[in-house]
């Protein structure tokens, strides 16, 4: 008996870590659905992320419904929690999902995928000031891996001039930052009141916003079948599938290493840029891509310890 409650554990182990990764997965499949929509449609990030948010919103708010019922609406009843989740809306939600989207149409989705990726550093450093110490070598290997890949992709080794469009880089140093703001200003209202209800109500509100600023239904957009299946992977694919399966996969495996896992994300926007959207990357874009990721996996690897 005790050796089939074992393997039955270990079959559901084994399930939570293909979860988190498929959700990686489908999280590096959007990102490259807005590269698609942004290059061979007509789209704009401003377009795309009033739908995303809007629909997006909707679709996670069902959600919080179906598993938690009218409790889900808790967070509107404190004042407090009211004003936390209007500043996470917009200096969480909406900033991260704009500044990674413009990143994208500035450049691709693998570029900007792994420049978004540069977050955990900006973590450490905040961690180190709050601490008031300085990185220790695992941490300084780190911070200058990441730093170089930043430099190796931007210049390709030629400091005089950049390879990438100063508004990519831009968009994409900026999406690493908003990341920061969307992690910080998540936890306490997320532990509370579920993920579901706080990005889905956080989502809604944004998308409102933006799409009474944007009309999206005013933009220049080509709609074909196209369009539409590249639409469902950024709403339905990046969004439910994508939390779903990951938040799954964090409930049965823990979190950290979940967010390990997850991290195959940028790796699938690379090569799905790649290979489906024919972004022309050289051998030196891997290398950075690889400093980069390689300096978040070491600081994974060290918390895990």
């Amino acid at each position: 008996m005790s050796r089939i409650l074992r393997r039955r554990k270990n079959g559901k182990k084994d399930l939570g870590y293909a979860a988190a990764i498929f959700g990686g997965i489908c999280w590096g499949f959007s990102g490259c659905c807005g590269q698609f929509l942004f290059q061979q449609k007509g789209g704009t990030a401003e377009w795309l992320v009033s739908l995303r948010l809007l629909f997006a919103g909707l679709i996670l708010i069902s959600l919080a419904f179906l598993t938690e019922g009218k409790a889900c609406t808790r967070v509107f009843r404190n004042r407090k929690d009211r004003t936390g989740l209007l500043i996470f809306t917009f200096a969480g939600i909406l900033l991260s999902q704009y500044t990674y989207f413009a990143a994208i149409q500035h450049s691709n989705a693998g570029t900007a995928t792994v420049l978004q990726y540069l977050f955990p550093i900006i973590v450490l450093l905040l961690v180190c000031f709050d601490e008031r110490r300085g990185p220790d070598v695992t941490e300084s290997a780190a911070m200058i891996l990441s730093l170089a890949g930043t430099v190796v992709l931007g210049t390709h080794g030629d400091f005089t001039s950049l390879q990438i469009s100063p508004a990519a880089l831009f968009f994409g140093l900026a999406a690493a930052a908003a990341a920061v703001f969307y992690n910080m200003l998540s936890g306490d209202l997320i532990r509370r009141y579920g993920l579901f209800s706080i990005a889905g109500f956080g989502m809604l509100i944004a998308g409102l916003v933006m799409t009474a600023a944007v009309r999206p239904w005013q933009c220049g957009v080509q709609w074909d079948a196209g369009t539409v299946l590249a639409l469902a992977g950024v709403i339905v694919v990046g969004t439910a599938a994508g939390f779903g399966l990951y938040l799954w996969g964090v409930s049965v495996i823990g979190p950290l290493k979940g967010s390990l896992l997850s991290s195959v994300e940028p790796a699938v926007a690379v090569l799905l840029s790649f290979f489906w959207l024919k972004t022309p990357f050289v051998w030196i874009d891997f290398l950075g891509f690889g400093m980069i990721l390689g300096a978040v996996l070491i600081l994974g690897m060290k918390n895990a310890k």
